[in-house]
C-alpha cells in the first residue's frame, strides 16, 4: 500500500514517547493497539470527513508521519494539533520558575504536551457518551459505535477502525444509548456539520466566547465544554470553568481550602497563561491509572 510521509517539529520541549506513555493509560485511547514506539489510529479527517489512517513515530526534533492517503496542509494541521505540534512551547517551561508546583509536575513529566481527540467531532461524542459512566465503559462503547458504524483502515498491515463522521451518525439507527444520550449525539452531529465543532471556528474565538458557544450545543455544559475546546480542538490557553477531579487536583496541590470558589482556581490559573490548558492537562494528566476511573 502507498504511503504518505511528511514530518512535523516541535518548538520548545516535546517527548513524543511522553504522549505515547500517556496515551497507553489514557481510558479514551487505552485499547489502542501500540508497541512503545509508534502511534497508529485511524479518523475521518476534518477537512473532507474521509478516514485516513496515520502512523507517527519520532524523529529528530519532532516526529514522523505516514498517512495511508495524501496529507494536505489541513491534515498536516490536524495531525499537529492532535499532539499540540502547532504551538509553540517554548515558554511553557519558563512557568515552572514562577510556579514551583507546576515545576514539579513538569519535571514528573518533562516534554509531555497535551494529546488530543482525534477531532472536536470525536470529543464531543465522548463527552456525551461518558456522561454518568466511567471512562472505561464509555471507552467500549464508542469503540462498539466505531466499529458498527466506522470505516477500517489498514495501517501498517492492522486493520483500524474510525469514529463514524456526523452525516453517519445522523443517519445512523440505534446507537446502544439512552434516548436522551442519542438525541444529543445526533444534535452535535448536526452542529459540527454547520462548522460549530471545528478546530478552525473553535480556536478563532476568545476562549470564553467558544466555551459559552459550546454549552449551548445539546448535552453539552460547563465540563464538556473544557474537554471539547481544550483536548478536542487543542486550545493552548483556555481554562474550564467548573471542573471538579481537576478543582480537586489543584486543591490539594496548592492547599486551597475546601471551600474555594471557582474564582480561587481561575487566579491560580492567571499565572499560566498562555498555556492554560497545558498547565491543567499535566496536573489531570498526573493522576491517570490512579483511583478513580471517572471523568
Amino acid at each position: 500500500m502507498t504511503t504518505h510521509g511528511f514530518t512535523l517539529a516541535a518548538e520548545g520541549p516535546f517527548d513524543f514517547g511522553a504522549s505515547l506513555r500517556f496515551l497507553e493509560d489514557w481510558p479514551a485511547t487505552r485499547a489502542l493497539p501500540g508497541d512503545g514506539r509508534a502511534l497508529r489510529f485511524a479518523y475521518c479527517a476534518e477537512t473532507d470527513w474521509l478516514p485516513i489512517g496515520v502512523t507517527v513515530t519520532a524523529a529528530p526534533g519532532g516526529v514522523a508521519v505516514a498517512t495511508t492517503r495524501a496529507a494536505g496542509p489541513g491534515i498536516r494541521g490536524e495531525v499537529a494539533r492532535i499532539l499540540s505540534l502547532d504551538v509553540d512551547g517554548t515558554g511553557f517551561a519558563k512557568l515552572g520558575e514562577a510556579d514551583p508546583v507546576l515545576a514539579g509536575v513538569q519535571r514528573r513529566s518533562p516534554g509531555l504536551r497535551p494529546v488530543c481527540f482525534w477531532t472536536p467531532w470525536e470529543a464531543a461524542c465522548w463527552a456525551v457518551i461518558v456522561q454518568r459512566s466511567s471512562m472505561l465503559v464509555a471507552s467500549k462503547i464508542k469503540q462498539r459505535i466505531a466499529e458498527r458504524y466506522g470505516a477500517k483502515v489498514a495501517v501498517h498491515g492492522r486493520a483500524y477502525v474510525a469514529f463514524p463522521p456526523p452525516v453517519t451518525l445522523l443517519e445512523a439507527g440505534g446507537l446502544g444509548l439512552p434516548p436522551q444520550k442519542e438525541e444529543w449525539l445526533r444534535g452535535l452531529a448536526r452542529a459540527a456539520l454547520d462548522g460549530m465543532l471545528t478546530t478552525e471556528h473553535l480556536r478563532a474565538l476568545p476562549p470564553e466566547d467558544a466555551l459559552a458557544e459550546l454549552r449551548g450545543l445539546p448535552g453539552v455544559g460547563p465540563f464538556s465544554a473544557g474537554l471539547i475546546l481544550i483536548r478536542g480542538a487543542g486550545a493552548p490557553d483556555a481554562f474550564p470553568g467548573d471542573e471538579p477531579r481537576l478543582f480537586a487536583i489543584l486543591r490539594e496541590a496548592y492547599g486551597l481550602p475546601e471551600d474555594a470558589p471557582p474564582s480561587a482556581y481561575r487566579r491560580l490559573a492567571e499565572a499560566w497563561r498562555p498555556y492554560r490548558s497545558w498547565a491543567s492537562f499535566l496536573f489531570r494528566a498526573s493522576t491517570y491509572g490512579v483511583g478513580d476511573d471517572r471523568e
